[in-house]
């Protein structure tokens, strides 16, 4: 039962996407998700600087969430340089996109890890991270899997997660999913197009 129900919150995501290809906008590379209910609107978590943080505090800008942690091998190390790449392309408007990583693995990713691996990747963006509980809560209201599979000791565990990134316009409205894979420079014409209030 309980296989069952992590493939059914796996799958969910999936299924929005499918379903919103089929309607998506002309002019985003990404996904439109605009108006699709059930998924959350706000967290309340601390950044790797130890300030507390939600939606509001970036009001304005077109913010990223991507759910990962700083031991995975692939995907987020992945991700987090392609975000990167995409700075430096936006030029003047990089300051008006933040990038969010939020760790699934609260217990491993202390304060002063996240400190020393997201900022590398740029010096904007932001390590979010808090209590196994707060964590769950966020993962839960944004439909994101998160699930610790076992290796060979009690530390070197991994965690299966959601590989998309969510993208809220300037007003912290969700409005589109991008892939794992998605090159910098559609990141950035997505980016553009919701700057201009699209």
């Amino acid at each position: 039962m309980m296989r069952r129900r992590a493939l059914a919150r796996f799958l969910a995501p999936a299924l929005f996407v499918l379903l919103g290809a089929c309607e998506s906008r002309p002019g985003f590379h990404g996904t439109d998700v605009t108006g699709i209910p059930g998924y959350g609107s706000d967290f309340k978590l601390t950044d790797h600087a130890g300030t507390r943080r939600s939606m509001a505090d970036f009001r304005g800008k077109v913010v990223v969430l991507f759910f990962g942690y700083t031991q995975c091998p692939d995907v987020c190390p992945t991700t987090l340089s392609e975000m990167r790449k995409a700075m430096g392309l936006l030029g003047d408007d990089a300051a008006r996109l933040q990038v969010l990583f939020v760790s699934v693995d609260p217990a491993r990713d202390t304060r002063d890890v996240l400190a020393k691996y997201v900022p590398a990747f740029h010096p904007s963006f932001l390590g979010l991270s808090g209590e196994r509980d707060a964590i769950d809560r966020v993962t839960r209201d944004f439909r994101i899997v998160a699930q610790i599979q076992e290796g060979a000791t009690p530390e070197s565990y991994t965690v299966n997660h959601s590989a998309m990134s969510l993208v809220f316009d300037t007003q912290g409205r969700l409005r589109l999913f991008w892939p794992y894979g998605m090159e910098a420079e559609k990141m950035v014409a997505d980016t553009r197009t919701l700057l201009k209030g699209r």
